[in-house]
């Protein structure tokens, strides 16, 4: 019989709701039942494509004498951190600070009143590998909230008093954050080389996270040839050669258990293709060439895979199929050459590593461990025609493998993830020629727009058809970044004035100002244990760095000095933390660089139709922090921005200025070409 999770809009809650176990979903209901009753919450926070969330669950969660002892001597909770991540944050943080490391599925063990005294992460239903099991785990909860009170309310004290400090206190720094300053970024630059791979590509050993949020900022940091890009550069070729990359149907894996990119977990998220497909986009701009196809294919593989009915786009794939991990990736030889018969199948066993070994649990995952010129040369063959043949057994493999039971696929709408992917596909679509990319960002954002907005608020969830849960500050941050990428990809001043609201409502919302900083929840919300906060970019960026870099580039264009002044607030507040965690704060480092750094300023003035060959050009330009702003001059929005002044006069002419230094007017697209070419010399 369905328990209280039957209701849900939630794909991960759902997946429980036929357990034995008695879940409640987070809400007054189950916490008034916890303190009525005088009963312990066992609080279970997990996601749908996590495959240790699915194993605990076949083992524990749909084994009956399990679920007996749980609804026996808990209020047992279930939450999707997707949906929650203030929940989650809070109780992860706890569970560090008591076992050192953290992880999904999270399993937290609250007094009534939401206080941690207990807890970890995946329990095996037996003991194995000096892990208590999961009854073991059960019984010394409930004893101790039973018999040892006074010990669980003094550990519930302490580790409170720690996560409210840890929310409210800022690393020490060296010294003040000064505008004109770079030490601070050739520090980071120079931490990620101490820890880089020169080999594989990455930072430290295994497991390798992709951290497109700080291969952004490294990508920002000089020209081709400087240390920052070539390590960002080397990084996202060999993330593009390995099995971490999806190399039949696109997109990319969620993260290597190994060094060398080959084996990935196998779930694949909205996030990381919008975030990486964004470094690839950069890089390709930069000159990395051969990144620019890689970008291309993992925002197609979102369009085709990830797309709603509605526009927007889906959460994520599951890493697991028919019972299995990554089963619906991998290969054998004998399937090969049945696909393809056996000269392609030679040929394309010889490329991706396809052998009678297996290159994981006996089977295979395709990657790319040889130089394909080299295998072109020794072929006999040119690179032009190994692609093609490449390609097309590629997608012979591709319809084969639709034939598979395909990984579930959380198809819920997240406004941050969204604006991440809105913002991938807007800054891409001029960049690579791609105007559909451009098409398809402003239709999902005018449905965020027009289905999220509930007055001064933006929702965050969008799942069966219902709108739910108050959207926390990466939501009006991603959503906010991402309409100013659409602005400066159309020239339409909609997105610009959207970009604006949203900045004013993450202020009025968020912003503590006796800490020069944000909340990640807003201050009318929901009262939990603690109203969590973090400056720390994780699988995604920090709410607090979204905002940030919001309020830098919204600022740029508007001139709004109060933005300015609050972004520098945050700055100095977080010199510490950008000096101590340099590759922790990826995206708060691109903000401060991009507010502390002469911008390359490209104005074109006329309707976007007039200016639109000018626009492409400027798009295409690889200056680290460029701003593109004008539109058309009758437009009151466009008239006010400061870079229109005393340049409304000039219809079809493009402007470039670096800092204070400007050319003359552009009246052509082969004269912004040479414009464009001088700023990069100065």
């Amino acid at each position: 019989m369905p328990n209280r999770l039957a209701s849900a809009t939630s794909p991960y809650l759902l997946q429980h709701a036929d357990n034995p176990v008695d879940w409640h979903p987070w809400g007054d209901e189950a916490l008034a039942l916890a303190r009525e009753q005088d009963r312990p919450i066992l609080l279970s926070i997990g996601y749908s494509a996590c495959h240790w969330c699915h194993v605990m669950e076949r083992e524990s969660f749909e084994d009956e004498g399990t679920a007996q002892l749980m609804n026996r001597s808990f209020v047992n909770i279930k939450v999707d951190r997707e949906e929650r991540p203030d929940i989650d944050s809070i109780y992860m943080r706890a569970i560090q600070a008591m076992t050192g490391h953290g992880g999904w599925p999270l399993t937290a063990f609250l007094t009534p009143a939401g206080v941690p005294y207990y807890g970890g992460t995946y329990f095996p239903l037996e003991p194995r590998h000096g892990m208590p099991s999961f009854r073991q785990v059960l019984a010394a909860a409930a004893n101790a909230y039973r018999d040892r009170r006074s010990e669980v309310a003094d550990a519930g004290a302490r580790l409170t008093e720690v996560l409210d400090r840890s929310a409210t206190e800022p690393q020490p720094a060296s010294g003040r954050f000064e505008p004109g300053d770079a030490r601070i970024f050739a520090h980071a630059v120079a931490a990620a080389g101490r820890t880089f791979d020169p080999s594989n590509g990455g930072f430290g050993g295994a497991p390798k996270f992709p951290q497109p949020d700080f291969l952004d900022f490294l990508l920002r940091t000089g020209g081709p040839e400087s240390h920052g890009v070539s390590m960002a550069v080397h990084t996202l070729s060999r993330m593009a050669a390995g099995g971490i990359r999806d190399h039949c149907g696109g997109g990319f894996h969620r993260y290597s258990v190994d060094a060398r990119w080959l084996v990935p977990h196998f779930e694949k998220m909205l996030y990381d293709n919008a975030l990486v497909a964004r470094a690839l986009t950069r890089a390709h701009l930069l000159g990395a060439r051969h990144l620019g196809p890689v970008a291309e294919e993992t925002l197609d593989y979102v369009l085709e895979d990830l797309t709603s009915p509605e526009g927007v786009f889906h959460s994520a794939r599951d890493a697991d199929s028919e019972g299995e991990e990554g089963a619906f990736y991998l290969w054998t030889p004998a399937e090969v050459r049945d696909v393809l018969g056996a000269d392609a199948a030679r040929l394309l066993s010889r490329v991706y590593d396809v052998s009678e070994a297996g290159n994981f649990e006996g089977r295979n995952i395709l990657h790319l461990p040889h130089d394909l010129d080299a295998v072109a040369r020794q072929e006999g063959i040119g690179r032009a025609e190994l692609d093609g043949v490449l390609k097309e057994s590629l997608d012979k493999l591709k319809v084969r493998r639709g034939g598979r039971p395909e990984p579930l696929r959380d198809d819920k709408v997240l406004t941050s993830w969204n604006g991440f992917t809105i913002r991938a596909l807007a800054e891409a679509g001029p960049a690579l020629g791609r105007p559909d990319y451009t098409r398809a960002a402003a239709g999902a954002a005018g449905f965020l727009l027009d289905t999220m907005r509930r007055g001064d608020r933006i929702m965050r969830v969008f799942a069966g058809g219902r709108v739910h849960v108050e959207g926390f500050l990466e939501d009006y941050g991603a959503l906010g970044n991402a309409c100013l990428a659409l602005y400066e990809a159309t020239l339409d001043p909609r997105w610009l004035g959207e970009a604006a609201w949203m900045a004013d409502a993450a202020v009025a919302h968020f912003w503590s100002p006796g800490e020069h900083l944000f909340h990640d929840a807003p201050a009318d919300g929901e009262a939990l244990l603690v109203r969590p906060r973090d400056i720390m970019d994780n699988a995604t960026p920090s709410g607090n760095s979204l905002a940030v870099e919001l309020l830098v580039r919204s600022g740029a264009l508007t001139g709004s000095a109060k933005h300015r002044d609050m972004a520098e607030a945050v700055f100095a507040r977080e010199r510490g933390t950008m000096e101590r965690y340099p590759s922790a704060v990826g995206r708060l480092l691109t903000a401060a660089l991009t507010h502390d750094t002469p911008r390359l300023e490209v104005t074109l003035v006329g309707p976007p139709g007039r200016v639109a060959g000018m626009l492409d050009r400027a798009h295409r330009h690889p200056h680290p922090n460029r701003l593109i702003a004008g539109g058309d001059p009758g437009d009151p929005v466009i008239a006010a921005l400061p870079a229109m002044e005393g340049r409304l006069d000039h219809p079809g002419q493009a402007f470039v200025c670096v800092g204070t230094a400007c050319q003359e007017p552009a009246p052509t697209p082969e004269a912004l070409d040479a414009a464009l070419a001088r700023a990069q010399t100065e």
